[in-house]
């Protein structure tokens, strides 16, 4: 184990590394940014790579953890920490940033270093939220990260942007003031905002459950969860490539990896009590959502409920309380990190040549683009769950562990492999095979070496983790037991 600071470097070198790309100042300067951008971002991925090297498996609680009295008056503390379940996601964040600085590196023309820092700084404020130990830290953390994403979307965004980013705000704002509610009624009984204090606080059932219902307000629109999941399909639509990526590979996960810190853990019984309404939730997002795919006509945003639809997959497996659901849903969380960049990504490529997200648009790209085709052809193929990509392996876990929770969770879920398959493959037949469907899909050139670079490294890690998923499983196992272990304990008070 390192005395090195390691979660403080990871989240304030990608910071620090924004505001010096701001400094290099206005688009004369841009080849400056772009070039301080990526060696910030590459140092900030490799200050987090300790963390897995240094990680001992072998232990579910948390390690790395740096403490300071940061507000002495309200017993507030800059309190970090990590274990299985978080730093897995540190690690795709700082990848993630990485491959957003890269794929923006000819694409994004004006207000260089403005959008690069904007990426920088959120990878940063994001490993926060990942992070910390203490609720105001945390909530810090988890507001700070709207404002980069807000500017992204409001001034790199498409035609709709304003719309798209007040409701993005209104939504994420408004449920987080909840668990901030919650975070003070915790406050006034325990005299301490340290998740692990309130890890060990007796609350009456009633109790458990309006905090928890405040924690889902805040949780539910982040992953998002159907029927406040509306916010997403604006928001990737309008964004740039950049930001659908960090949206959908690293945003989302945020609301995953949050109920798994707060809500489930602090009010166990509440979380027993309503999985119901949980599983429900999820299904709905599972088969519903992915009918909703089928017929979109915009490749953006089939792929944007395609997220949703997947991250029902994470919440199922949380609230089925099985050491595989558990599991599978982390596995899938870091899967669709990979898959939906990819995606996005892909969509890019041909966005920045065509200036279209129009599926009808589009026809016999395979023709013109066959190196770009073959890559986008895999994700799309993992995207569906198949075997041998890191998409089937978490689906696949989620579902054997609804199975032995309950017949008709294992088949509901399981008919996403159907779902997945006809509005991904529909959208794959039409957008690049058949005859070149127009003479501006006949002048497309094919992927340049930034490009390829980019679609390289995400299919050899969809492959990878696909083939041998062990590295991610092996290292959330002993935590994901403990947490298991927890939430079979009750916490009402003695006599209720």
């Amino acid at each position: 184990m390192t005395s090195l600071p390691l979660l403080s470097l990871a989240i304030w070198v990608p910071i620090l590394a924004g505001i010096l790309v701001l400094l290099t100042g206005d688009d004369k300067n841009a080849k400056t940014a772009r070039w301080v951008a990526l060696a910030g971002a590459l140092i900030a991925f490799a200050v987090t790579i300790p963390l897995y090297t240094g990680f001992n498996f072998t232990d579910g609680g948390f390690q790395f953890q740096e403490g300071h009295l940061w507000i002495p008056s309200f017993n507030i503390h800059y309190h970090l920490g990590a274990d299985g379940i978080s730093v897995p996601l540190i690690l795709l964040t700082s990848f993630t940033t990485v491959l957003v600085v890269i794929a923006g590196w000819e694409v994004i023309t004006k207000r260089v270093a403005q959008y690069m820092a904007s990426f920088l700084i959120m990878s940063g404020l994001m490993i926060g939220v990942f992070s910390a130990l203490d609720a105001i830290l945390y909530y810090v953390f988890w507001e700070a990260m709207l404002i980069p994403m807000f500017l992204v979307i409001g001034i790199w965004g498409g035609p709709n942007r304003v719309y798209a980013t007040i409701k993005f705000f209104l939504y994420t704002l408004l449920g987080s003031l909840l668990m901030l509610v919650a975070f003070i009624y915790l406050y006034h009984q325990s005299n301490s905002f340290e998740l692990v204090d309130y890890y060990r606080m007796p609350l009456a059932m009633n109790v458990q459950i309006l905090i928890f219902l405040a924690f889902f307000a805040a949780f539910a629109v982040k992953i998002p969860m159907w029927p406040v999941h509306t916010w997403l399909p604006d928001a990737h639509v309008e964004a740039p490539t950049g930001g659908s990526v960090v949206l959908a590979a690293i945003a989302l996960k945020l609301g995953g990896y949050s109920f798994l810190r707060f809500a489930m853990p602090i009010a166990p019984d509440a979380a027993h009590y309503l999985s119901g309404f949980m599983i429900t939730l999820s299904l709905i997002a599972v088969v519903y959502i992915a009918l909703v795919a089928l017929v979109q006509q915009d490749m953006k945003k089939l792929i944007a409920y395609s997220s949703i639809s997947h991250m029902g997959f994470v919440t199922l497996g949380f609230f089925i309380f099985s050491s595989l659901g558990l599991e599978g849903a982390i596995v899938q969380m870091i899967s669709h990190g990979f898959i939906s960049s990819a995606m996005f990504l892909s969509v890019g490529v041909l966005y920045d040549r065509m200036h279209s997200r129009q599926i009808a648009d589009y026809g016999g790209v395979v023709n013109t683009m066959p190196k770009f085709a073959a890559f986008a052809v895999l994700f799309a193929m993992a995207n569906s769950g198949l075997p041998g990509t890191s998409g089937f392996v978490g689906e696949f876990m989620v579902i054997l562990g609804a199975l032995q929770e309950n017949f008709w969770y294992a088949f509901l879920a399981s008919t996403t492999l159907i779902f997945g398959a006809a509005y991904t493959l529909w959208m794959v037949k039409r957008v690049f095979f058949g005859d070149i469907g127009n003479q501006h899909v006949a002048e497309l050139v094919d992927v340049n070496q930034r490009e390829l670079l980019i679609l390289s490294v995400l299919a050899i890690l969809v492959i990878g983790f696909g083939v041998y998923p062990q590295p991610i499983t092996e290292m959330t196992h002993a935590t994901v037991n403990n947490f298991l272990e927890h939430m079979a304990t009750t916490k009402l008070p003695v006599g209720i």
